[in-house]
């Protein structure tokens, strides 16, 4: 895809995704957005076709090794991050709201082990409270308006288990003012809710070179405490 038509493509799904709210749910839109995208993953820019580089630093970093523990992808997209979870040796539950999403997973991974499903991140089984020792969360928070932000954290933070990890990539903003969106990245006070939902941060890396630069933070559970 050449530049020109990435911007193009851009802008649709700018305009996409304010025009959302018409449609009633907030994350709506990302069904129409792989829907149009008619089977071409560079019609979806944030698909990259391999596992985010993020997450592979962080998990080749820790050295860390699934050993059949329980993991979760949010928004998982083409399913490239809950692949390489699954390689790692977790037992990986992923999820997307857009059915088209969910089906190119399965369509590009037809025999794998990840259970893909396609589900809301405001309505999801209440099985998966506190069931997961490791969490991803990748830019989803930040597709969201802000008025959202408290609940949208407090909700993905639940489907952490006691000692579980929870694995966040997202933009920063340097001012509590609200950016002009989407997507609306997270200002500091956004990222320290987190942790009023007990969770602790561990560590934070800053990765600069774009206009605003991508944190990824690993929080832990290490107590009982809800939001």
């Amino acid at each position: 895809m050449s530049d020109r038509t990435l911007k193009r493509r851009q802008s649709e799904i700018r305009q996409i995704a304010i025009g959302n709210p018409k449609d009633g749910h907030p994350a709506g839109w990302f069904e129409q957005v792989y829907a149009t995208a008619c089977g071409d993953a560079a019609a979806i820019p944030w698909a990259m076709r391999q596992p985010n580089p993020y997450l592979v630093e962080w998990l080749n970093d820790t050295d860390t090794d699934g050993n059949g523990k329980s993991a979760l992808v949010i928004g998982c997209g083409l399913g490239d991050d809950a692949e390489a979870l699954a390689k790692r040796g977790f037992r990986v539950t992923a999820f997307d709201i857009s059915e088209t999403a969910i089906a190119w997973c399965r369509q590009r991974f037809p025999d794998s082990s990840v259970n893909y499903q396609v589900g809301d991140l405001f309505a999801c089984d209440e099985s998966w409270k506190r069931a997961f020792d490791f969490v991803f969360e990748s830019r989803t928070v930040q597709s969201l308006p802000l008025k959202l932000r408290r609940t949208t954290i407090n909700t993905l933070s639940e489907f952490v288990a006691d000692s579980g990890t929870l694995l966040v990539v997202a933009n920063r903003r340097d001012t509590e003012a609200e950016p002009d969106g989407p997507p609306w990245p997270l200002s500091d006070s956004e990222f320290q809710l987190f942790e009023t939902c007990g969770l602790s941060e561990i560590r934070r890396d800053l990765f600069k070179g774009n206009t605003r630069p991508t944190v990824r933070v690993e929080y832990r559970r290490v107590g009982a405490a809800s939001c």
